[in-house]
């Protein structure tokens, strides 16, 4: 049985392997997301000035469930809706080294469909 610890670090080893390849710029800045067993973060970041220039999560929208797909796709719905009112249309999604399943999908096909390009 592979331990919750295990899970995390190979996630980790994961996330850095994708890092090294993908930067967020003021042009592209990167959508990255955190997802924990109650809520999922979203933020996009310029890594350049190496600040935020949006962020949303399940918390910030005072969701009563923030761990299933639906809150996942209100979450990337609610980033893009901020990214586009601050003239930013193309971000690199950085899915921090998680499997493309389940929420990050949700997050990421909202996201899309709310107008960001990716």
């Amino acid at each position: 049985m592979v331990s919750k610890q295990s899970k995390n670090i190979a996630r980790k080893r994961r996330h850095a392997r994708v890092r090294n390849k993908i930067s967020g710029t003021a042009s592209t800045p990167r959508l990255c997301l955190y997802r924990s067993n109650k809520n999922i973060e979203a933020q996009i970041i310029d890594d350049v000035k190496g600040v935020t220039l949006v962020a949303s999560s399940s918390m910030a929208l005072r969701l009563a469930n923030g761990s299933n797909i639906e809150a996942a796709a209100l979450v990337g719905k609610d980033i893009a809706e901020k990214a586009v009112a601050k003239k930013i249309k193309k971000v690199v999604f950085d899915r921090s080294g998680y499997i493309y399943h389940g929420r990050v999908k949700a997050l990421a096909e909202a996201a899309r469909e709310a107008g960001l390009e990716f």
